[in-house]
């Protein structure tokens, strides 16, 4: 018999949903634009049966994928579980038999050895198939239309890395995926992949490296001619895993790299740079691009550990204001001599994370950025619970031309989920569109779809779509049009 525990992952707005549905035509207030015509995907983890050890963190629950269409002024849902070797290892055996989080020391005998992925942290539509991704194991495979599971992916057998990001890329020059893997051998291996993917499926390239330290390797970012990876101190290793502690701590005493890997068909190993600067925490990325000799690389960066359920691996009590997260902009030099950042600059005033851009500007310079933020000077009633440990309560919008910010408030008893960028079309210029995101109505324990014009986003949303269940705190989402899916009329 299934019973979740009493703590914070489990309870008041994090209570597990487990819910498949399909819901005709949602309560929409306001407009929805006519023109959209496509499907806004996003994951939530949403554990399929209580945890083995009694407890354990939300990034450890099953992914659960959420479909919203979008066509002619209505919004259809639909939410299906991403199947994945342990959920149907788990729901045969009718109870949980994986341990803790990213820990294979702690799994029932019957599963040993096998794909511990739960596909919970991006859903992304490429080349006409819905990947469901999480970084420890392959990418799972999706039908987008009917979010039907076909299984985990190695690219007609041509990938032999074990594991593939849940943040790629695709190249707007290209339209190639652009993707890496880490713990590529194994847990806790320091060893990496780095792949190109064609929109027909085909691995055009595999090459392998390592990193300085194993570290949590969640995001990158690409240029016309580089891929950039950095490498940041969530780090781990047996002794840990050995004591039932959490898989990551943050380390405080280790450097920070940037690694610049040139992306030609013809490069090894032995052609990445490695930069080093002091220690600081940063996790996803908002874009990177060329000027010259330079690379910019943006990021949202905190001087300490930004998670607090990944401790500080020597003991120190997390550090609430010096996990403040600000985005940065990192610059290397290829043109120097030496591995130190040439300068490294604060972009704004806003304190968030989890940045989005207009993706078709993606590894190019760009005007428009967008982000979670969370805003101090807000009053807070976390009436119900808050579905994560930092309450991001605005939606922000950063213009680096004109270096101006917008941001929209949600209220006191709401917090809102990871924007999404939605082009106006493929030719229309670089943030003309609209911003889509899940909001979390904490007292009422349910969810909004909200939409917003992106370039106007503090005059709130334009639409409003009442989800009639309630979504768990999911991480990161996608947009795909009606001809990119396969449901173009």
């Amino acid at each position: 018999m299934t019973h979740f525990p009493d703590t914070p992952s489990f309870t008041g707005f994090n209570t597990p949903s487990r819910i498949e549905a399909d819901i005709a035509d949602l309560d929409v207030k306001g407009t929805i634009p006519p023109e959209l015509d496509g499907a806004f995907y996003r994951v939530q983890p949403d554990p399929q049966f209580a945890p083995r050890l009694g407890d354990d963190i939300s990034f450890n629950g099953d992914g659960m994928i959420t479909m919203f269409r979008l066509k002619g002024g209505r919004v259809d849902f639909k939410q299906r579980w991403a199947k994945t070797d342990k959920w149907k290892l788990e729901h045969a055996a009718g109870e949980g038999l994986f341990g803790a989080y990213r820990n294979p020391l702690t799994d029932d005998d019957r599963v040993k050895g096998q794909i511990r992925g739960t596909a919970n942290t991006n859903a992304f539509v490429y080349g006409g198939k819905l990947y469901a991704l999480k970084e420890d194991s392959p990418a799972l495979v999706m039908n987008p239309a009917t979010l039907e599971t076909e299984g985990y992916t190695w690219f007609n057998g041509a990938m032999t890395g074990q594991t593939f990001t849940a943040h790629p890329k695709v190249d707007p020059a290209t339209g190639d995926m652009i993707a890496f893997g880490y713990a590529a051998k194994g847990v806790l291996t320091r060893d990496m992949t780095y792949y190109v993917v064609s929109p027909e499926g085909e691995l055009k390239q595999e090459l392998w490296f390592e990193l300085p330290y194993y570290a949590m390797m969640h995001d990158f970012a690409i240029t016309p001619d580089y891929a950039l990876f950095h490498v940041v101190p969530c780090t781990s290793n047996w002794e840990r895993l050995e004591q039932g502690l959490p898989h990551f701590g943050f380390d405080t005493t280790l450097p920070v790299y940037l690694g610049v890997l040139p992306r030609r068909a013809d490069a090894t190993a032995d052609d990445i740079r490695w930069f080093k600067r002091d220690n600081c925490f940063a996790s996803h990325v908002m874009n990177a691009f060329q000027d010259g000799t330079r690379l910019h690389f943006d990021t949202p960066e905190a001087k300490n550990n930004m998670f607090p359920f990944f401790p500080d691996i020597h003991g120190a009590p997390f550090n609430g204001p010096e996990s403040a997260s600000f985005l940065t902009r990192w610059t290397v030099d290829m043109a120097s001599n030496s591995d130190a950042f040439e300068s490294r600059e604060r972009l704004t005033t806003m304190m968030g994370e989890f940045p989005r851009i207009d993706e078709r500007r993606a590894g190019l310079p760009y005007r428009y950025g967008w982000m979670l933020v969370i805003d101090p000077t807000k009053p807070v009633e976390l009436r119900g619970g808050s579905p994560a440990g930092m309450l991001m309560n605005t939606l922000g919008l950063i213009d680096h031309e004109a270096g101006t910010e917008q941001k929209w408030w949600c209220g006191p008893i709401s917090s809102l989920q990871e924007p999404c960028f939605i082009a106006r079309g493929p030719d229309a210029p670089e943030g003309d569109g609209w911003i889509v995101m899940v909001c979390n109505r904490l007292e009422e324990h349910r969810s909004d779809l909200l939409l917003f014009d992106a370039l106007d986003i503090e005059k709130g949303p334009i639409a409003e779509v009442r989800i009639p269940i309630r979504l768990r705190f999911g991480l990161h989402g996608n947009w795909a049009t009606a001809e990119e899916i396969g449901l173009a009329a």
